[in-house]
């Protein structure tokens, strides 16, 4: 299986936690993604004998947690916000540890290009934060790939330069909103990626990463209605699995590629196709 492992997003099943977590090992996943900035695993919800059964029903559906997805749409805003998203993502980055893992991924709105703004400068702060305790602790808060292009987003990686930040690799949403290339992107980010998703769509016009990354998601279509891209199920899209899968291993990671589905009207049949598919491709 080439040392790489296949998860699924529970939530994409639409199932209800507990549901998702037993369909996801039906269908020949190791690992599991769970939000934990809202549901069933937000922790202000959990108790401690909670978290230890979830934890139990995972491992005896032989299963790990490959991560956990605190995302509250983006750092750029107003600060006491952001404030209470940054200690809200540190309780996360405790739950991970607690669940047995320390990934924690988010989208943290767009990194702008322009370095001098004041947008650049409040999330390089919040990631330095996030970064500082991930590293106190010995957890990784990993910023979802989409909003920019691989490079500007190693340039903004770079300019913290911690140990606690990394970078869960969604090749799906570089294409789809930013047009990058996943495969080359995967070299350029190679010192930062320590989750990624298995995902692919369609670009079909330049995109407004502000718009579709904004606090406040409006189901990925421009001004006039016509949508800028659309997901569609893995190997249906313009994402070079073959290519990505290999860049992925040459870079030396190991780990998750973990299913997300995000639309469709039968994601279960889907998220099947999806792990098939992986597994073939694995298999090579």
């Amino acid at each position: 299986m080439k040392d790489l492992k296949i998860g699924v997003i529970v939530e994409s099943f639409r199932l209800g936690l507990e549901d998702g977590i037993k369909k996801a090992a039906e269908l020949g996943a190791e690992g599991v993604q769970i939000y934990a900035s809202r549901g069933e695993m937000a922790p202000e919800d959990l108790t401690t004998t909670r978290k230890k059964e979830l934890l139990d029903m995972i491992k005896s559906n032989g299963l790990v947690v490959s991560a956990l997805c605190s995302e509250m749409g983006g750092f750029i805003g107003d600060t006491s916000e952001n404030r209470q998203k940054i200690d809200r993502t540190k309780r996360i980055m405790d739950l991970a540890l607690e669940m047995e893992t320390d990934v924690v991924t988010a989208h943290i709105g767009v990194v702008p290009k322009d370095t001098s703004i004041d947008g650049y400068k409040i999330l390089q702060d919040v990631c330095r934060e996030l970064g500082e305790y991930g590293e106190e602790i010995g957890a990784t808060f990993a910023i979802e790939t989409g909003p920019e292009t691989a490079e500007t987003l190693k340039g903004f990686l770079d300019s913290i330069d911690s140990k606690g930040l990394g970078v869960n690799y969604d090749p799906a949403n570089l294409v789809m909103v930013v047009g990058d290339d996943p495969v080359k992107g995967v070299y350029t980010l190679k010192d930062y990626i320590v989750h990624t998703h298995a995902k692919d769509g369609i670009r079909l016009r330049p995109s407004y990463p502000e718009k579709v990354y904004g606090n406040v998601p409006e189901d990925y279509v421009a001004d006039d209605g016509k949508p800028n891209f659309i997901e569609v199920p893995l190997g249906e899209g313009k994402v070079d699995f073959d290519g990505w899968i290999d860049a992925l291993l040459d870079i030396g990671y190991r780990g998750f590629l973990t299913i997300e589905r995000e639309v469709g009207d039968d994601p279960e049949a889907d998220i099947k196709l999806a792990v098939d598919f992986l597994k073939k491709k694995l298999e090579k």
